[in-house]
């Protein structure tokens, strides 16, 4: 699942990051929308102090994830999402309006190599 908030990101990022996901064959990708729902509750991790309201984008990353039911949110940002603390925190908000639990890891512990 690709959002138009990743397509915006991925513009700015490194080459082969970008050639990444030209890999992936067209029909193999679902775009989502950031929906008001996703909206709304990014808003929640921000006023639950799980992230600041600077992070909005970070925060709306999430909450498209978690309404869309990914099966795991893959990021590079260890900062604001690939975090401990912070994935704790987007948790119990999504269990506390009664979302999802959701999976948050690094490209390096969902990338597979053969032997």
């Amino acid at each position: 699942m690709i959002s138009e908030l990743t397509k915006l990101e991925l513009k700015d990022a490194p080459q082969e990051v970008g050639d990444i996901l030209k890999e992936i064959p067209e029909e193999n990708i679902e775009y989502v929308e950031l929906t008001e729902e996703a909206v709304n509750l990014a808003g929640k991790y921000i006023t639950e102090g799980v992230i600041g309201g600077g992070k909005l984008v970070d925060a709306e990353h999430i909450a498209i994830a978690t309404i869309n039911r990914v099966d795991v949110l893959v990021s590079w940002n260890f900062r604001h999402i690939v975090n401990l603390q912070r994935i704790r925190g987007y948790n119990s908000v999504n269990l506390k309006y009664d979302y999802p639990l959701l999976e948050i890891r690094s490209p390096l512990e969902v990338i597979t190599y053969e032997e």
